[in-house]
């Protein structure tokens, strides 16, 4: 795969030519997505797909919420901890940092800090579906780490960008999946996710996985209902991004959204509430989508963690636990694993 600063930024012809074709490739996809969720029973939409320019902006806004203590816990924890994680870390050189899902820089910067502190031979590669992710996260790394470093941003899905010719190497990779990403996931989901990354590691490299401990079920409702309705607009931003990209007319102000919190299954879920009988028509599907009176879109879940469901995790997937590291108040934990 190309490194960043031809796919993202040129202005050459043929990059233009593959971009559209990209570009075109992912609202085919996305219209695909949509009808299978819309037409399913229960209706549900790809959580993936929340993240689009404005999608992001809205999420940045969300990590910075009274109520959204997620981010402020891991960044504790790197803030405080990054020299023993980088210690725990990092065994043989050149190390491939690679992280799934690009973030906004903060939590990364000080990890890439303590490599260069160290003078570990390195390079970073962030990998995410999203180009603007992609792009704002170039720009706060650069921004933040004034020392020059190899960044080589990958874009696509991750299992597809893991095995990507410039990840061939020798050396030692160390796959960040941070924010409570794994979140996103059911239980059972999360273990085949993770079973399936082991089985795209080396006996010695690393994983350091985020996870968003149970804690008080209010805690935890109010971070994903939060008063600024800032989340609120997070998920209907997903309706207007299909209204505009595949030619939908979702009436955003008859949707409700309504979050849940179940604290046996330690699951967080969000969903859209129709408020009344309606009919929305999707151009890109050439379809019309019925809602009765109160039916649901399921838009994501936030799947809440346990040790024991943490060393299930790495009992299932040929990982062992090298070490936790934690907030100060127990809310969260940046797992370090290494594949066996």
């Amino acid at each position: 795969m190309p490194e960043a600063g031809s796919v993202l930024f040129s202005t050459k012809p043929e990059k233009i030519e593959n971009s559209m074709t990209q570009i075109a490739r992912q609202v085919s996809q996305f219209a695909q997505d949509v009808k299978k969720g819309l037409t399913a029973t229960p209706k549900y939409l790809p959580s993936k797909y929340l993240y689009d320019v404005n999608g992001d902006r809205l999420f940045q806004r969300i990590m910075a919420l009274p109520e959204y203590y997620v981010t402020r816990a891991e960044y504790e924890v790197f803030k405080f901890q990054s020299t023993q994680i980088i210690r725990q870390a990092v065994g043989r050189e050149p190390l491939q940092l690679i992280e799934l899902g690009a973030g906004d820089g903060m939590k990364t910067q000080l990890l890439l800090t303590e490599l260069l502190k160290r003078k570990v031979d390195f390079s970073y590669y962030p990998i995410d579906i999203s180009s603007n992710a992609l792009k704002m996260l170039s720009q706060s790394v650069r921004r933040l780490i004034p020392q020059d470093f190899p960044m080589l941003p990958l874009q696509g899905d991750y299992f597809e960008a893991l095995n990507s010719p410039q990840l061939k190497s020798d050396g030692q990779k160390l796959i960040l999946f941070l924010g409570s990403t794994i979140g996103n996931f059911s239980a059972p989901e999360a273990a085949a996710f993770l079973a399936r990354l082991s089985s795209m590691m080396e006996r010695g490299d690393k994983l350091l996985v985020g996870f968003d401990l149970k804690k008080h079920p209010q805690t935890i409702l109010n971070a994903y209902n939060d008063k600024q309705g800032v989340t609120r607009d997070f998920n209907l931003n997903l309706l207007t991004r299909m209204n505009k990209e595949l030619g939908a007319n979702f009436d955003l102000s008859q949707f409700a959204h309504f979050p849940v919190y179940d604290p046996v299954q330690g699951a967080a879920k969000s969903y859209l509430v129709s408020l009344k009988e309606q009919e929305v028509y999707c151009s890109a599907l050439r379809q019309r989508i019925f809602f009765k009176a109160w039916e649901s879109i399921f838009m994501e879940v936030s799947q809440k963690f346990d040790m024991a469901m943490i060393q299930d995790f790495a009992h299932q997937s040929q990982l062992r636990i090298v070490r936790s590291f934690t907030d100060s108040r127990m809310m969260y934990a940046d797992v370090l694993f290494e594949k066996s």
